[in-house]
Order: C-alpha cells, then sequence, then structure tokens
C-alpha cells in the first residue's frame, strides 16, 4: 500500500505499531483517511474483535464510515453497512456500524462518554480536544483496551487548558510511554499535500501561495496557530481576548478629522525603522470613547511623522495629547510640547509599571462598554498579542511578539488616547497649596 494511497506522514502513522499513538495534526490533512484505512486492514486481519470510533460531531462520524467502506471495496472484503444501529437500549446509544463477515465490527459513536462504557476492543478517539466532556470519555474509552488492544487519539488543538493538551505536555516531557506524532500544515504540504489537491507537482512558489492564502482565509492568528501549525494558544494569557475585544467593534466607526464633532483626544506610540508609529483619535461624546482615526506610518522619518500629528493637533477640538517619549519619541514630545503646551501634550515614559497602569485603564474601558474601535483585522490581532507575563521575581510585564504586524503598538496608541481622555476633560483649574490648606482648616465648620 505504501505510496499509493498515502503521503509519507500518513504513512509514518500507518506503520507505527505502537499500542497507543497520539497525533498531534493540523486540519484536513487526511489523518481520518489513514485511520480509517488501519481501522479496516486491522478488522479484516482480526487483530482486534471491533473498533469504537467517536469524533466530536455525527458529519465527522459519516465520514469515517464512507471511508471505510472505500477500504473494504479496495480489499475485497465482505462486509455491510448496517447503518445507524442501537447498541445499548436504556441508555439510547446509537452508532454506525460496518459489520465484517468474520465477525469483527467498526462502530462510530458519538461523542457521550456512556458509549465506551462496557466495551471492549480498538479505540480510535478523533478530533479529541474538542469532545464535549474529555475528561469523563476518556476515563470510559481508557479500559476498553485494557486486554492489549490499541488506542488512537488524533486532534488539532483547542488551548491549554484541556485534556489533550495535557497528553501531549506528559508525552513530550517522557511521563507517557505512548508514540507520538506531529503534522503541522508546512510538513504536510512539503510532502505533498498540495500536489495531491491540485492533482500534479507543484512548485515550492505554488506551495508557499497556497499556504499564504489558506492563512489569510483563517481571519486570525489564533486559527492560523492552532487548527494549521499545531500550536495550542494559551488564550487565558492573553490580555485583551477576542471575546472581550468583539464587544467594542463597530463597522464605519472611523472619520475624517473635518467631521469630528465634539473633543476629541489623541495617543502617540512612536517607531521608526522596525515598529509602527501610530496615531490613534477618540472622540469622547459624554462618557463614551469613539475611535475616529487611526493613523499607522511605517519607516517614515521623523519630520515626516510630526507634520501629520501636528495638523491633528492643530484641529480646534484638540484637547489634550499623550505620547510615547521613551527613547526615540523623547523629541517627538518635546517639539509637541514646544508648540501646543505641556498642559496639552503630556509625554509618557514606558517603564513596567506605567505599561501596567495603562493595559489595566484600558482592559477596564473594554469591560464598561466605553470605548469602541473599528472592526478590522490588524487592529485586533494587535490588541490581542499582548500577553500578561509575570516574571521570576514576581513582577508584571506587559509584552506582544514582533511580527509584520508590529509590536502592540496599536494597542500602546489606545492605551495612550484613553489616557489622554481621562485626565483631559473640562478645563484646566490651578489651585495654590495655600488656597487648599485655608479651606482644610475650615472643612469641619
Amino acid at each position: 500500500m505504501k505510496n499509493n494511497y498515502f503521503l509519507p506522514y500518513q504513512q509514518r502513522w500507518l506503520d507505527d505499531k505502537a499500542k497507543i499513538k497520539i497525533w498531534e495534526k493540523s486540519r484536513r490533512i487526511g489523518a481520518t483517511y489513514v485511520q480509517s484505512y488501519e481501522d479496516v486492514r486491522d478488522c479484516i486481519n482480526r487483530s482486534v474483535p471491533a473498533v469504537w470510533f467517536s469524533s466530536a460531531d455525527e458529519s465527522a462520524a459519516k465520514e469515517y464510515i464512507d471511508y471505510c467502506e472505500k477500504w473494504v471495496k479496495l480489499f475485497h472484503a465482505t462486509a455491510k453497512r448496517l447503518g445507524e444501529v442501537i447498541i445499548d437500549n436504556e441508555k439510547d446509544i446509537k452508532a454506525l456500524v460496518i459489520e465484517f463477515s468474520n465477525g469483527t465490527k467498526i462502530h462510530a459513536l458519538s461523542s457521550n462518554p456512556k458509549s465506551f462504557r462496557s466495551k471492549g476492543g480498538k479505540v480510535v478517539l478523533d478530533e479529541f480536544a474538542f469532545h464535549n466532556n474529555p475528561d469523563e470519555l476518556w476515563k470510559a474509552a481508557r479500559p476498553c483496551i485494557t486486554w492489549g488492544f490499541p488506542l488512537r487519539i488524533l486532534s488539532t488543538h483547542n488551548g491549554q487548558n484541556c485534556l489533550y493538551y495535557k497528553f501531549i505536555d506528559q508525552v513530550i516531557k517522557g511521563k507517557l510511554n505512548w508514540s507520538h506524532h506531529k503534522t503541522p500544515i508546512q510538513l504536510a504540504v512539503s510532502e505533498g499535500l498540495v500536489d495531491k489537491i491540485y492533482q500534479r507537482k507543484t512548485t515550492l512558489q505554488e506551495q508557499e501561495d497556497w499556504m499564504a492564502n489558506e492563512k489569510d482565509n483563517c481571519f486570525d492568528e489564533y486559527t492560523w496557530l492552532q487548527e494549521y501549525c499545531c500550536i495550542a494558544v494559551d488564550e487565558a494569557s492573553a490580555f485583551l481576548p477576542y471575546d472581550l475585544i468583539a464587544t467594542c467593534e463597530l463597522n464605519d466607526i472611523l472619520r475624517p478629522l473635518e467631521d469630528i464633532k465634539h473633543d476629541f483626544y489623541v495617543g502617540v506610540d512612536i517607531g521608526r525603522r522596525k515598529d509602527l508609529t501610530v496615531i490613534w483619535v477618540l472622540e469622547k461624546i459624554e462618557n463614551i470613547k469613539y475611535t475616529r482615526l487611526v493613523v499607522e506610518l511605517a519607516k517614515m522619518p521623523f519630520h515626516k511623522q510630526e507634520e501629520i500629528l501636528h495638523e491633528i493637533l492643530s484641529h480646534k477640538l484638540f484637547r489634550r495629547d499623550c505620547q510615547d517619549d521613551t527613547g526615540i519619541g523623547m523629541q517627538m514630545a518635546e517639539n509637541a510640547q514646544l508648540k501646543f503646551g505641556k498642559f496639552r501634550v503630556e509625554g509618557v515614559t514606558f517603564t513596567n509599571k506605567v505599561k501596567e497602569d495603562l493595559a489595566y485603564r484600558l482592559r477596564t474601558e473594554f469591560e464598561n462598554k466605553t470605548v469602541f474601535i473599528p472592526s478590522r483585522h490588524e487592529i485586533r490581532e494587535d490588541l490581542h498579542s499582548v500577553r500578561k507575563i509575570t516574571t521570576a521575581s514576581n513582577n508584571i510585564r506587559f509584552d506582544a511578539d514582533r511580527s509584520d504586524n508590529g509590536h502592540a503598538d496599536r494597542f500602546w496608541a489606545l492605551a495612550l488616547a484613553l489616557h489622554a481622555a481621562d485626565n483631559g476633560s473640562g478645563d484646566i483649574h490651578i489651585s495654590t497649596r495655600k488656597r487648599r490648606e485655608s479651606f482644610d482648616m475650615v472643612s469641619n465648620f
């Protein structure tokens, strides 16, 4: 059967005779396809009395049974599809069943953990990370192989807070003596997946273009990493989860500067060669801040950046600007203060403590639904990229991986704009120390 039907990574899985195998895989690379072949072969050879297959949904179970029927025909075996069969009346458990002439059977079950109770034989847990109750399913399924039958676990990742991820972690650390296979989409493509899809030999450029298109159509980095790259994303560590960001997204929220009708506030994060300079403009209507302008400047000379920023700050409704004056941002902040005044332009030096204050202020605004942002992919990914990290010395640090999308530049520009809006509402009142002390002396009378 080698090389006629299966790509190298599928063949490696098939050739592995370990009792327990776990496959960390990309979506749609033919894992269930080759697994169904192994199961039909085992039944025909009577190396197992039965196969108990469970996937996360009914459509996957039907697809698996269709694959099995294909292999039955290929082997010229005698078997019949029994359709949906009740295998436990009391618990109302049903399965799609194929019965072989030698008495062995393949059952495609629901993900109900009770389905595996009192069963024996080979167990296949497909897309295990996405089962509704994987802990109970595991407790019910594991004893089925007590008499030496095989166990197969196949899945894409679903975060780090699930049993499947814990299995992978323990296998890698050598604490579980299971056979581990890992096939990200990059490996599958290099071993012929795109050739098989196109049904011809493809060039390296065609393969790269295909992967780029798949990534773009994932819509977000989170999906691409988990569903295709075998990387479990710890969504819990994201300071702004996708769900929280989505509640504050609006379409058609951006406005030209001349269409802003209320006081507005500005935040500026400075970049030059690697990072973006981002200018974020918030229009404040009562207590709600609406994003009206997001200006992204890539690799632009500082004098050009200043021209664009100063045009915005010259608007009659501009009230306050907070901008990064750390390192390369210092001169731009000083120049803006000279032109517009220190009470209207505040330079903010980024330290861990300052970043912590800014980040929590931003998150609070999202939780309270008092800030709204454009529904744009690059903004969403930038906001989601920031992670709260606790260092070995128990200090809190906020950081993001640098990518083509920036280094959380939009996150910090928005945080600075919110800081400006909180500190810039209303008139500025200056009172002397003596005046305050006088009020304190008579406050109880």
